[in-house]
């Protein structure tokens, strides 16, 4: 199992992480998503500390309690400052401007697209689970209706009662969700015991709440990228996911995972594995 860190970047500012490999060795860094945390990772950081690397999936800002900013103040949540939060753990973390590999699944891959367009001199390799490039997303949301529908959640994640409403008769609408994407019933509880409060939750939906998704053209990705896609993912169509080589001029590698739903890392956790491994050994520092 992987073990439990903080990462202070800033006092107001303390991650809680997950990590495994020898410090110093090269650094695979994970980002999560919504609506799970840093413990969707926990086969891959496990594996990749096995393989030696220094495997480091934070709970980032605003799932950790000791970087929860007030959520009621978006600017916090900006995707800017999720970015920066990025790169200060891989600093804090004792790799200062070196080159890391950099992995994301969901906002978290959000954040690593943005991080591999405006700094990919610092990134090694770049893996994406779930999330296709922005831009593919963008184009997708305007000539594909069952893209659109798909995304509909997101709008709902603005209403002030979002939180009350996801939490209701012990966080219901969440289990059915994970549940229905083929999330193992012991990693719901640990997902619940990072989000299953108000205070979290209105932080983790604080995201959605500054409209601090990529929306704006990103230029081409110049790092090496492995996009991992669920065919049974309901929150992203084919259309967007094949899209994404459109948008990459480095090497290139998509996965389809058959009957895979948004939530890979949990649900296909020994192939997401494979495939990273794989990629990262292409693609050394």
């Amino acid at each position: 199992m992987p073990d439990s860190e903080k990462i202070v970047i800033a006092p107001h500012l303390v991650f809680d992480a997950i990590t495994a490999g020898p410090p110093g060795a090269p650094l695979v860094l994970l980002l999560h998503g919504f609506a799970e945390s840093m413990h969707c990772w926990r086969a891959q950081v496990t594996a990749l500390g096995d393989m030696g690397y220094r495997a480091i999936a934070p709970g980032q800002r605003g799932y950790s309690p000791g970087a929860r900013p007030d959520p009621r103040e978006f600017s916090h949540y900006l995707i800017d400052r999720l970015m920066d939060d990025a790169l200060a753990i891989a600093a804090a973390a004792g790799y200062g401007d070196a080159r890391f590999h950099l992995a994301g699944h969901d906002w978290g891959g959000s954040i690593a697209w943005g991080i591999a367009d405006r700094h990919h001199e610092r990134l090694a390799s770049l893996t994406i689970l779930s999330r296709p490039h922005p831009n593919a997303f963008n184009r997708a949301l305007e000539t594909d209706s069952e893209q659109a529908q798909r995304s509909k959640h997101h709008k709902a994640f603005l209403e002030p009662d979002a939180a009350d409403i996801v939490l209701a008769d012990d966080a219901r609408w969440l289990r059915e969700r994970l549940t229905a994407n083929g999330v193992p019933a012991d990693a719901i509880e640990m997902h619940l015991a990072v989000l299953g409060n108000k205070d979290a939750m209105e932080a983790a939906l604080a995201w959605y709440r500054a409209r601090g998704a990529i929306r704006g053209p990103l230029g081409p990705i110049r790092v090496p990228t492995l996009y991992v896609w669920g065919d049974a993912d309901d929150t992203v169509g084919r259309i967007a996911a094949e899209g994404t080589v459109d948008f990459i001029a480095a090497p290139y590698r998509f996965e389809e995972l058959p009957g895979v739903g948004h939530f890979a890392a949990d649900q296909a956790p020994e192939r997401v594995c494979e495939l990273m491994l794989e990629h990262l050994a292409a693609h050394p520092m």
